[in-house]
């Protein structure tokens, strides 16, 4: 056995020594009148603290199976399906194609960083201090909140634009609502969030059957025509970059959801559930999406539905406008409300990665970062409503240069200088002695924003490799930020470990 591994023992005996008295893994005391609020309504109060190993009850493999499930089959992967043939102009069989591949490649990650959480009980924004050095780990931190904030905020849009499409409610109103009912059941935390997502998919999943039915009855759908060239690899080039940034985002929260589960569940069994549980749904999802958008090429309402509240105004002319009536405005109402499952992880997230950006934020209740994220989504979700397409669009694919930077720094760390998991002392996370300096993270960062700014391409900009595909351009930053992020790090990461011996 090794010295990391024996001490890692050590720690866990003391820790249940200091927690025995403690209940449903809560924190003996509640020290902010926020927590002692929390505790009455038994919500979780735990912030970045590690979670000792006799409070890891959940022994279910329906927790990672199920984490992802009811969030990607919410009409977010819809939205994200369907802007392959309405924005990137590709045809069904390419959009397929696109969605299988990267949807699986994009889930690999979450499944592997879930494995961490429920081997050592650590949040996924400190395990970064470990992957990716101190200061380095504290910067994805920030990272991580603004993309759950923004995610958060532009999530609810296809919902809001279903609420605009039935009636007279202002868009503000929507966006309120679906936040303040987002934010009341995360302060629930841990427990509640998977009890929700559990379930919360089945009513989801019926209404895209009914879908399934009336897009295959009203005759719309088509399989567009597959074109060939530098644009049309552009296209597939930007399209797979929103496909990756949709299902890779959750990478840099994924630990987070299974730091319950006990460190000697199988890691094999955590993979795999997380990996299907994520995967499958958000294929069917996406390719539902795409098929529903190559309707408006053939049909005149549906095109117009499509400019007046984007997916949200296309989805009720599927299942209203001259179809279901009073049952189709129940299903899209329901449908609407699945924004609720794909923001909670992400409500529960950013909360604990503000808690690891800086140790005087950690002193602030996870709670009440919850509270503020919530309505900080709130207020950047109403602009955004206005230019939904694009934002979406543009937002996936940042989510996706984060990540891409962070994969190819962290899987370096992990495989390379720790060679598995026995490679890590969790004895105490803000012991800056058992994590890299962060000089080689810095570097590894750097050479990944150099990539990005070389190969990115958004409406707003377009790097010099991206403009090579054409007019409109092809995004292929996170494929090249993985490899110049994995080369700068090795480059400092030898001498690091020479000169500090860490």
């Amino acid at each position: 056995m090794s010295s990391l591994e024996e001490k890692n023992i050590d720690y866990e005996k003391n820790q249940e020594i200091s927690s025995r008295e403690s209940s449903d893994g809560q924190p003996e005391k509640a020290h902010h009148f926020i927590d002692k609020i929390g505790l009455r309504f038994n919500a979780e109060i735990r912030g970045i603290e590690r979670v000792p190993e006799d409070q890891r009850t959940d022994k279910s493999f329906f927790s990672p199976l199920t984490m992802f499930l009811s969030p990607n089959l919410a009409i977010s992967a819809l939205s994200t399906g369907a802007l392959g043939p309405t924005l990137f102009h590709l045809d069904f069989r390419t959009c397929v194609l696109c969605i299988v591949f990267f949807v699986i490649i994009g889930a690999l990650p979450v499944g592997f960083y879930s494995v961490f959480g429920m081997k050592f009980g650590l949040r996924q924004q400190i395990l970064s201090r470990y992957f990716t050095g101190n200061i380095m780990g504290r910067v994805f931190a920030l990272f991580n909140v603004i993309s759950c904030i923004g995610w958060n905020a532009i999530n609810i849009l296809p919902c809001v634009q279903i609420f605009s499409a039935m009636g007279p409610l202002p868009p503000w109103a929507g966006c309120l609502i679906l936040v303040i009912i987002t934010c009341f059941v995360a302060l629930f935390g841990y427990k509640v969030i998977h009890t929700y997502e559990k379930y919360s998919w089945i009513p989801n999943f019926i209404i895209y059957l009914i879908m399934i039915a009336r897009l295959t009855k009203s005759g719309n759908f088509t399989w567009g025509h597959m074109d060939q060239g530098t644009a049309e690899a552009g296209h597939v080039l930007s399209f797979i970059a929103t496909i990756f940034g949709f299902v890779a985002g959750w990478s840099p929260s994924a630990a987070d959801y299974s730091v319950y589960m006990p460190s000697d569940t199988s890691p094999v069994m955590v993979f795999m559930c997380m990996v299907v549980g994520l995967s499958v749904p958000a294929i069917f999802a996406c390719i539902l999406g795409a098929a529903c958008a190559m309707g408006t090429f053939t049909s005149v309402a549906w095109s117009q539905a499509w400019e007046d509240n984007s997916v949200g105004g296309l989805v009720y002319a599927i299942l209203v406008v001259d179809n279901l009536h009073g049952f189709g405005k129940f299903c899209v109402v329901i449908l609407a409300l699945s924004s609720i499952a794909n923001n909670l992880p992400g409500s529960y997230s950013l909360a604990l990665a503000t808690q690891a950006i800086w140790s005087p934020l950690a002193k602030f209740p996870r709670l009440g970062w919850c509270l503020i994220g919530n309505f900080l989504s709130l207020a950047l979700s109403i602009p955004a409503y206005y230019v939904f397409a694009d934002t979406m669009a543009n937002f996936l694919s940042i989510i996706g240069y984060n990540v891409s930077i962070y994969l190819g720094i962290s899987l370096t760390e992990h495989f390379i200088y720790r060679k598995g998991f026995g490679g890590y002392d969790v004895t105490n996370f803000n012991d800056r002695s058992t994590t890299p300096v962060g000089f080689a993270g810095l570097v590894g960062f750097l050479f990944g924003v150099a990539s990005t700014i070389l190969s990115m391409n958004q409406s707003w900009y377009q790097g010099v490799i991206a403009k090579k595909f054409g007019a409109d351009g092809g995004d292929i930053s996170f494929e090249l930020n993985i490899i110049f992020a994995f080369v700068g790090y090795n480059i400092i990461r030898p001498f690091e470990l020479k000169y500090y011996k860490r």
